[in-house]
């Protein structure tokens, strides 16, 4: 058999530009924010946001004036209150959470693994944390969109970003992708420890569970999109997990158009007539909390439940950089690192 040719230091040329290679990279990834709860920064965060055709699936011919004449001098107002009511003192909780996890994984692979994290929209991007980990010499990487069910609208975006950023390089390193795990073994073992955890801190017995999956418009499931299948089998596979009823419901619709039913506010405000007094909500579709799980549901879905006739209502928070939330993270991870490490 030929040996491999290996030629020392030396024999490099002088001016032969320093080469990295050898380290695996994981890139985990979430949706974004704002830099600041201002007006400004959220207008330009929705307006990178919502100009993307994966989000909003309308001809660009006939959502940009929608978007930068309604939409962008209007709601940016709105949303930045709405995150000064949760604004931590690290930055968003998606960003704050996300960095955490990131932090809590680094080292749990081995020193050949760095592991960092991006944002699909806003600061902290894709192509900049790619570059970042090729510089780092990563020529294996990890794309870890942290989305258990898949939407197009979520984990192919992500894809689509590190695509057209590897498009631009050179030197491309191997790519993977973190599959949806909505219905992964250890994901649900983890959400129903985390949940059984919180229902030991309350000082009532929930009537029911309702889970709040983010919304996405009735035409993507016509299309072809798997997300509403996928959420109900993660609510199925809680039910199972954590012996309680549990109701699969869909927040953040936004437009005229038909969503995915049931929705989590008309649901809210409809328990207490069907006899249900006391609730706890969860968020298994977001694997940190956010503006949309903080402020809607623990916030306006609180008021809206009580205001209706509820008694007792209780959020219960998402996995973020929870021991038992990390220890999932790292199961699913290695999984998809097997034969790189």
């Amino acid at each position: 058999m030929t040996q491999p040719l290996v030629l020392p230091p030396s024999a490099l040329p002088a001016d032969h530009p320093p080469v990295r290679s050898g380290r695996v990279g994981v890139l985990l990834v979430n949706l974004g924010s704002p830099d600041a709860p201002d007006v400004p920064a959220v207008k330009r965060f929705l307006g990178e946001f919502l100009s993307d055709p994966r989000v909003i699936e309308i001809p660009q011919i006939i959502w940009r004036p929608i978007l930068n004449l309604i939409i962008l001098n209007i709601r940016p107002r709105t949303t930045a209150a709405n995150y000064a009511k949760v604004w931590m003192d690290g930055g968003s909780p998606i960003t704050v959470y996300t960095r955490r996890q990131a932090e809590a994984l680094a080292g749990q692979f081995g020193s050949r693994v760095t592991v960092d994290w991006a944002m699909r929209y806003g600061t902290r991007s894709i192509p900049e944390r790619l570059a970042a980990l090729m510089k780092a010499g990563c020529d294996r990487i990890l794309l870890a969109p942290l989305y258990p069910q898949y939407s197009a609208a979520t984990n192919a975006t992500v894809v689509d970003a590190a695509n057209r950023a590897l498009a631009d390089m050179r030197w491309q390193p191997a790519l993977r992708t973190l599959p949806p795990y909505f219905d992964n073994p250890d994901h649900i073992a983890a959400l129903a420890q985390n949940i059984r955890e919180g229902l030991s801190g309350l000082d009532f017995t929930p009537d029911v569970i309702v889970t709040s999956f983010h919304g996405m418009p009735l035409r993507t499931l016509e299309a072809g999109d798997p997300y509403h299948c996928h959420c109900q089998k993660t609510g199925r596979l809680l039910a199972e997990a954590l012996g309680l009823p549990v109701r699969v419901t869909f927040q953040s619709r936004f437009g005229r158009a038909e969503w995915l039913k049931p929705y989590t506010d008309d649901t809210l405000l409809a328990l207490p007539n069907e006899g249900v007094k006391k609730i706890a909500v969860v968020s298994p579709g977001f694997a940190a909390d956010c503006l949309e799980t903080l402020e809607e549901v623990a916030m306006e879905g609180r008021d809206e439940f009580l205001e209706a006739g509820g008694t007792h209502f209780a959020y219960l928070p998402c996995l973020n950089d929870s021991a038992v939330g990390i220890a999932m993270l790292r199961t699913l991870l290695a999984r998809e690192l097997a034969g790189w490490l």
